[in-house]
């Protein structure tokens, strides 16, 4: 492909991801469901990890296709599947996957309560660096573990991990499980090499397993790298249990899909038994075909997605800068998660709420919802139309200036 194709292809994308599609009365979690959950019902939605753009035409064209065959049944994996992943996360991570390793699970939060459930008893500590996706703590939690936090450090704007903290908590709460964010969901950090090696040499040391959410690992910023924790060393691997998806990436998460990896035989066994046990057997047909069409046609349309959510990005931090000072944006590093930090307003998390909510007319993540450090950040999907986000956060703007 010349250059002057590839700029045109890029162009096209854009077109598409700038054209706003009406997801209103289509079962969308994100729109449709504001009034029940008590929002105004004219609310915009910022708040929820999917985006308004439609996925890649291959992926359209593949489930079209396997739509007009018009046979649903049982599916599973097909060696073709698994070597279209396997080449994806060799070229894009350098990271090596065999089929055998893989277990195919309806989203990765169920595979967190699998794990927690297969690798720990009732009572057992589970480790996790708040603020963080609250999803983490409900798993815990629900399943009747007993949630150990490290906090995050916030310095100069930018976390950090207090790996002090880490291991004196681990080690106080004889925590056996650690669950991992690469890249952090809302805080946006895409872990170093040497900070994920310093994380995996601390659990190691203390026979910690180590389950790696890294499903938004395809989106980093130009210039950041992505490393897959279990890519580092041959013992990491064998106490890790990795967690991908298309979902964020290719936004197919309706399709239920995600991609599983556990090198070693006897933790894999485990985590399938107790997949099992939740009645859980068999994928989502369409959602395995459109996974392996994303990942064997869908990398052009991800570098240009990639190229859209910078734009949209540095459209935002122009405009806090320029229209609502007062709000600091958190750089992100990776994901399409916008980290907002308030606290200069002085205000409580119910006050913040109130002016977003009502005044605003916007629905976003509260930031308290993800646990301790989260008080007075909001959390804000920029993965739209800049036509919607600009709208949004005139929004915003407009609520703060007249409070």
């Amino acid at each position: 492909m010349n250059q002057n194709t590839e700029i045109s292809q890029e162009n096209s994308f854009f077109d598409a991801f700038d054209a706003v599609i009406d997801r209103r009365n289509t079962g969308c979690l994100k729109y449709d469901s504001a009034a029940g959950r008590g929002y105004p019902a004219d609310i915009q939605p910022f708040w929820i990890a999917d985006m308004d753009f439609q996925a890649p035409p291959q992926v359209l064209e593949e489930l079209t296709r396997r739509a007009a065959h018009g046979i649903f049944g049982y599916t599973a994996p097909w060696p073709e599947y698994h070597a279209t992943l396997a080449a994806w996360f060799r070229k894009h991570h350098g990271w090596q996957v065999k089929g055998e390793e893989l277990t195919i699970t309806p989203g990765v939060v169920f595979a967190l309560a699998a794990a927690v459930r297969a690798f720990t008893e009732p009572g057992d500590g589970v480790i996790i660096q708040q603020p963080v996706y609250y999803p983490f703590s409900e798993v815990i939690k629900t399943n009747g573990r007993r949630l150990v936090n490290s906090s995050l450090v916030c310095s100069e704007g930018r976390y950090h991990i207090d790996f002090a903290d880490f291991e004196k908590k681990l080690v106080e709460s004889r925590a056996r499980l650690f669950i991992l964010c690469s890249p952090h969901n809302p805080v946006g950090r895409v872990w170093s090499r040497q900070e994920l090696l310093q994380l995996a040499d601390i659990c190691l040391r203390h026979d910690v397993l180590i389950v790696a959410d890294e499903i938004h690992h395809e989106f980093t910023r130009p210039g950041i790298r992505h490393t897959v924790l279990a890519s580092l060393s041959e013992e990491i691997s064998r106490r890790t249990i990795t967690c991908t998806a298309p979902s964020k990436t290719f936004n197919l998460a309706g399709l239920q899909v995600s991609n599983i990896f556990i090198q070693d035989t006897r933790l894999r066994r485990r985590f399938r038994q107790e997949v099992s046990a939740a009645g859980y057997g068999h994928p989502n047909a369409l959602g395995l075909f459109a996974c392996q069409a994303a990942y064997a046609h869908g990398e052009k349309w991800l570098d240009s997605l990639r190229l859209y959510l910078e734009r949209n990005y540095q459209r935002t931090r122009e405009f806090l800068q320029r229209e609502l000072p007062t709000v600091r944006l958190v750089e992100p590093e990776g994901t399409y998660l916008l980290w907002l930090d308030f606290r200069a307003f002085g205000l409580t998390d119910e006050q913040l709420d109130d002016i977003i909510i009502h005044k605003a007319k916007l629905w976003l993540d509260s930031g308290h919802i993800f646990g301790d450090g989260g008080s007075g950040f909001q959390r804000l999907n920029m993965a739209c139309p800049w036509s919607t986000l600009e709208a949004g956060l005139k929004s915003l703007a407009t609520a703060f200036k007249t409070m």
